[in-house]
């Protein structure tokens, strides 16, 4: 027996300890901890008037220091910024995205969105004509886009996901991720809480349908699909008939009418207030509804699979390529990776840890702020009530007037 322990130990000893789990790959996280942001991340000079960026926490934060980022900081302005890092391929690997976002403007129009870009781009030239791999956030304009843009290249064609997403839109600082599987699913988180999944080939239009309408059968002729029909025993009423405009018989000729000059005065033409429009036969239901007809389908011979949809090479570049009405939005806590759970943890670490006391802080100056602007408000009316005061006792020496309280005022 101890021949045979022995025998298992060397043998273990000889194999090694058991491999552990797969070390994440981290291609590049950014926290502007410290000044050398401004070496890492190059400004377009593609246009002259480029947006500003500033390095701040903003008004309110959770943590002076842990909360700095890329601040934009001029209104109704364009901006192109970007970082590069060594070039990878995510084929037969996870593909993470993931960056927090601070509209502490209130933003009403404007992006909030990251682009990835290969490693030919020039830095320099970047801008909205530039060729990317994805473009993933929020974007805002009015009350009617509110979005999270999921957004992939697909033989150099963009290919927005044909789902809505709804992003963020309260002035906090949120978390956004971003995960596409070599199975070709993907999954957008908001807050380390998923708020859409899918599959590539089904959500994004990149390849045409699997299936068709068989181009060799027709509907038959018999086959009813009007829900509704005119009502046969409708008639029209025999007084429907009224024409739209009718003469303003009250309307007399002006006496100052000239017929040489402004031709033979008519009676002006005015609404009929008996017309009714065009008549229509009431509505009933089809007895011979048969429903839609199924069209049969097919396979589409068109249609070839492809399996490196989610695959990109030579990943180089992240950038932020955007249009701002009203500027103040704050980018940090960059991350990408191949580790979903790396991620999840990473977003628990930064803005997980501040969310809490960025809250608290924005509305502990609500409240002072609101404490100001109603002591401001008294101290108008009691200036109000003063002057009033005075111009009534001035007036009891003229004429004997009622006495205006403070509580009137």
């Amino acid at each position: 027996m101890a021949v045979l322990v022995m025998a298992v130990l060397q043998l273990l000893l000889l194999l090694g300890p058991a491999p552990g789990p797969a070390r994440p790959t981290v291609y590049f996280q950014e926290q502007f901890l410290d000044g050398g942001w401004v070496r890492r991340w190059m400004i377009s000079e593609y246009k002259p008037d480029f947006g500003k960026f500033g390095l701040t926490a903003g008004k309110f934060y959770g943590d002076p220091v842990l909360d700095k980022g890329l601040q934009t900081t001029e209104n109704s302005k364009f901006y192109a910024i970007s970082s590069r890092f060594k070039p990878f391929s995510n084929k037969g690997k996870t593909l993470v995205i993931q960056y927090t976002v601070k509209h502490e403007q209130k933003i009403d129009c404007g992006g909030g969105y990251v682009k990835i870009f290969p490693s030919d781009l020039d830095q320099k030239k970047l801008s909205s004509n530039s060729r990317y791999y994805i473009m993933f956030g929020p974007d805002i304009c009015g009350s009617d886009t509110k979005k999270v843009h999921v957004i992939l290249n697909y033989k150099n064609k963009p290919h927005p996901i044909k789902k809505l997403i709804r992003c963020k839109v309260d002035g906090y600082t949120h978390l956004y991720t971003l995960i596409i599987r070599p199975d070709q699913t993907y999954k957008v988180k908001i807050d380390n809480e998923m708020v859409a999944s899918g599959n590539l080939e089904d959500d994004l239009d990149f390849l045409p349908p699997k299936k068709i309408n068989d181009p060799t059968v027709k509907k038959p002729v018999n086959w009813d699909d009007r829900f509704e029909i005119d009502d046969p025993n409708d008639v029209k009423p025999e007084d429907w008939d009224e024409p739209e405009y009718i003469m303003d018989m009250s309307a007399e000729k002006p006496a100052d009418w000239d017929d040489v000059v402004n031709g033979e005065w008519q009676y002006p033409r005015v609404k009929n207030p008996l017309y009714r429009g065009e008549w229509k036969p009431r509505q009933i239901e089809n007895p011979n509804y048969r429903g839609v007809w199924p069209h049969p389908q097919i396979d589409n011979p068109n249609y070839s699979p492809d399996y490196s949809i989610y695959s990109f090479e030579n990943i180089s570049v992240i950038g932020l390529d955007i249009w701002q009405v009203r500027s103040g939005t704050i980018f940090d806590n960059f991350l990408i990776t191949d580790d979903e759970e790396y991620a999840e943890d990473f977003g628990d670490e930064t803005w997980g840890e501040t969310k809490g006391p960025e809250k608290e802080m924005c509305i502990k100056q609500t409240e002072e702020e609101q404490a100001r602007e109603r002591a401001m408000e008294e101290k108008y009316f009691e200036q109000q009530f003063k002057k009033l005061e005075r111009k009534t006792q001035s007036g009891r020496a003229r004429a004997v007037k009622s006495t205006v309280t403070k509580l009137e005022l």
